[in-house]
């Protein structure tokens, strides 16, 4: 019971938005659209299900977790913004980076790279493991929940938009938020290497 007494609907609310603000929910609509355009196929239930064991994992077990491999945060952001670097590069330039593999006969994307690094990425993970030294674990967990549920909503909208929208104003939303996308991963990468370099030194 101590632990659902720590609820604050001000903790809750605090933490979502910085999930929500990190997750980038609106601007990765084009990109699932996109992908979803090529035949990648996407469950919008597995996405929800996925990224809500992504964070929770992580929630509990992100530092024991990167240190048992001997990797701190700094390498892990590295990482998830070269991938975040692909990504963006296929949206803006029209090339495909991301396909299907003998590995992959169902051309499913789901998990890599929806969820992850997607959606749940590198900033996504270091985020939380900061928040949560700022806020309860109920409210912290709570606004996991929640970020999750955008997450299954965004994937569930996008089969709306691609309906809806002109093909015009896909292509145009794709190359925008291609070039946000890039901008994200070009901040992740120099933000973290820096902090690598000042750790050696």
């Amino acid at each position: 019971m101590e632990f659902f007494s720590e609820f604050s609907l001000r903790g809750f609310l605090s933490a979502f938005v910085v999930l929500f603000a990190i997750t980038d929910i609106p601007g990765n609509v084009p990109i699932v659209m996109s992908m979803q355009k090529k035949g990648i196929h996407i469950s919008a239930r597995r996405s929800f299900w996925y990224s809500l064991a992504l964070l929770v994992f992580f929630f509990y077990a992100g530092e024991a977790f990167l240190k048992l491999f001997g990797l701190d945060i700094a390498s892990f952001a590295i990482a998830g913004s070269l991938i975040v670097f692909l990504i963006s590069v296929e949206m803006i330039l029209d090339v495909s980076v991301f396909c299907e593999s003998a590995d992959q006969p169902t051309g499913d994307g789901t998990f890599v790279p929806v969820v992850f690094p997607l959606f749940i990425g590198a900033g996504v993970l270091t985020t939380l493991l900061s928040i949560r030294s700022q806020y309860s674990d109920i409210n912290v967990l709570l606004a996991v929940l929640a970020d999750s549920i955008c997450v299954y909503l965004t994937i569930r909208l996008s089969r709306f938009l691609k309906k809806h929208l002109s093909q015009g104003t896909i292509y145009l939303l794709k190359k925008f938020f291609g070039m946000i996308l890039l901008a994200i991963s070009v901040k992740l990468f120099i933000t973290n290497v820096t902090a690598l370099i000042h750790h050696i030194e």
